[in-house]
């Protein structure tokens, strides 16, 4: 998967808006919050809530062990780094980005939501 086509995806979803938080990357937000870490066009990664407990999203590291890792700083909330030029196939790491997407907008504020997502 071609990283232009990650960002596509991502900005596809209800109320999903891209952001430059940090100056060294694009994240791509749904209300105020983040749900996928995109990097810069050339990035091999993707960085996504892929479970609900760290447990869970261990079960990416088991299945992928050379292209998934537990995300820095945030790892300990689920956030996994999926390597988009890897084994993992296309499909699961968009079926990732609309995980990670639903689990920020069902956590978001009413007011916050996309209406159509909500």
């Amino acid at each position: 998967m071609r990283w232009s086509e990650l960002v596509e995806y991502c900005l596809a979803k209800p109320g999903a808006w891209p952001d430059e938080p940090w100056d060294d990357g694009v994240v791509a937000k749904v209300g105020p919050k983040i749900f996928a870490f995109l990097g810069t066009e050339g990035s091999r990664a993707l960085g996504v809530k892929a479970g609900a407990s760290r447990e869970e999203a261990d079960e990416w590291l088991l299945r992928y062990p050379d292209d998934a890792e537990v995300m820095a700083y945030i790892g300990r909330s689920g956030w996994n780094s999926l390597r988009i030029d890897g084994a993992i196939p296309d499909e699961e790491l968009l079926e990732a980005v609309d995980d990670s997407y639903d689990a920020v907008v069902r956590r978001l504020p009413r007011k916050d939501r996309p209406a159509v997502a909500g």
